[in-house]
């Protein structure tokens, strides 16, 4: 069996997604038990005990999601469809405990002004980030405020370097990847989210750019937050995992005996409300409980892997440079079977 580097990765024939790869331990480890490992990063300025931020969804970051997500040692990006978010920025009171808030392009220079005293991280939620109008507006944001500025989403690093001289402080990297996005079907743009991660990685270091990488879509456990990290990502933006937790808004739907909550993409009827081009898709998810559960659970299997790896810290992961690529047999024998 081959093992494979970081590099061979990019340079694999095929795109490659989470389920394609494995990590694979190559030396003795010397962490006794997962407990020592220690999962605390720096993000754009922001101390984390866990690499984890939440899509701003509106069916997964609202208000109560954001502040408990701080509490966790996380960030919440409050999501920009609240249809209220400038009076909640004038009160102030409310935004207590946020770290970050989407805004569209057309968002009120007087909201923009508000974020910005209250030096909230603010991200540009677009489905495309190579765009003239995104980088004009993350150059307007830099050039008359001191705030720290997300932008995305990208699927490759050919633009990269536009977007850091826009001033970009990170970037999500990912296209149609996500769970409940449907643009790859329906426009038949992006690649697999590890060719993508990889590929933005790699131009980053040949380049010595200075941003944050965000591995947006397509984590579906906390193997996988793993295997992001060991790709070059800073932190995971994750949406499906944290949806149907208690935190998230909306109400809690009991259908069939069971506990459920929506779940849709930025870019559904749901959201947009109008019969326009629609690259999202609505539906029910189980209903979890406290977010601090999942949240937990992420960082207990994040650990457990960095323990096998022998790495004491987030960067000892973000080094590891040995992986498997899998069969689609080797795929499915790994998974539990009832």
């Amino acid at each position: 069996m081959k093992i494979y580097s970081k590099k061979d990765l990019n340079n694999y024939s095929l795109s490659l997604t989470y389920d394609d790869i494995s990590l694979i331990p190559l030396e003795i480890s010397q962490v006794k038990t997962r407990n020592e490992v220690n999962t605390k990063s720096f993000f754009i300025g922001e101390e984390l005990t866990v690499p984890v931020i939440s899509s701003p969804m509106d069916t997964v970051t609202g208000l109560e999601m954001a502040k408990e997500l701080t509490n966790l040692g996380c960030i919440g990006i409050l999501n920009r469809f609240n249809s209220s978010l400038n009076d909640l920025v004038t009160n102030g009171k409310n935004l207590e405990g946020i770290k970050a808030v989407s805004i569209s392009l057309t968002a009120e220079e007087s909201l923009i002004d508000q974020l910005a005293e209250k030096n909230m991280i603010i991200c540009i939620d677009t489905a495309n980030a190579n765009n003239a109008y995104v980088l004009k507006k993350c150059e307007e944001l830099k050039s008359k405020y001191k705030v720290k500025v997300i932008i995305g989403n990208v699927a490759h690093g050919s633009t990269l370097k536009q977007l850091v001289d826009a001033g970009a402080d990170a970037v999500r990297i990912g296209i149609g990847g996500g769970s409940v996005c449907t643009t790859s079907v329906q426009t038949g743009i992006g690649i697999g989210q590890v060719s993508s991660l990889l590929n933005v990685y790699f131009t980053k270091l040949e380049n010595k750019l200075d941003i944050a990488l965000i591995a947006d879509g397509g984590i579906k456990s906390p193997g996988d937050v793993a295997k992001a990290l060991a790709c070059g990502a800073d932190v995971v933006m994750l949406g499906r995992m944290l949806a149907g937790t208690k935190e998230t808004p909306g109400e809690v739907i009991k259908y069939n005996d069971q506990l459920w909550k929506k779940y849709r993409g930025s870019a559904s009827f749901g959201v947009k409300m109008k019969n326009e081009f629609i690259e999202g898709e609505e539906t029910l998810v189980p209903y979890k409980g406290a977010v601090k559960n999942v949240i937990n659970g992420i960082s207990d299997g994040l650990r457990s892997a960095m323990s096998y790896l022998n790495c004491n810290s987030l960067s000892d992961l973000q080094n590891i440079n040995s992986f498997a690529v899998l069969s689609t047999s080797s795929y499915l024998e790994r998974l539990p079977r009832k």
